[in-house]
């Protein structure tokens, strides 16, 4: 456990919440966005899906005293994985997005990635170990 810097929390609160959002608007939203972005309705509402078991774990991290040091680690690893996830799905010709829709995959893979990036300076700037 350890004991996370108020910029980590914030990182982790962040991520809930852009997370979030990104679940309603994908789950909801997606047999309106698949058309619009020309991506498969089911990627869209998958991923929304995925992303609210997701938003429930950041969330309940983030209001943590003291965060498990591993945890935080998977989640900012999972979100530099996401971010080359994104990418390589855009490049790998699996879906043929129009501009449209290579825009979107690309700011969410932007916005994941920065996140990331936050979190890892957030846990640099926490306190060590915490005896339990």
């Amino acid at each position: 456990m350890i004991n996370p810097s108020a910029f980590l929390r914030r990182a982790i609160l962040a991520d809930a919440i852009f997370s979030g959002v990104s679940a309603l608007l994908l789950t909801f939203g997606a047999g309106a966005l698949a058309p619009l972005l020309d991506l498969p309705d089911a990627l869209l509402r998958e991923t929304g899906l995925f992303l609210i078991a997701y938003t429930a774990l950041v969330g309940w991290l983030g209001t943590r005293q003291s965060m498990p040091k591993i945890l935080v680690m998977i989640v900012i690893a999972g979100n530099a994985a996401w971010t080359l996830a994104s990418i390589a799905l855009l490049v790998s010709g699996a879906v043929s997005p129009n501009l449209l829709g290579e825009v979107f995959v690309v700011a969410q893979a932007i916005a994941t990635g920065v996140l990331a990036e936050l979190q890892y300076i957030g846990l640099r700037k926490s306190g060590g170990a915490l005896a339990v």
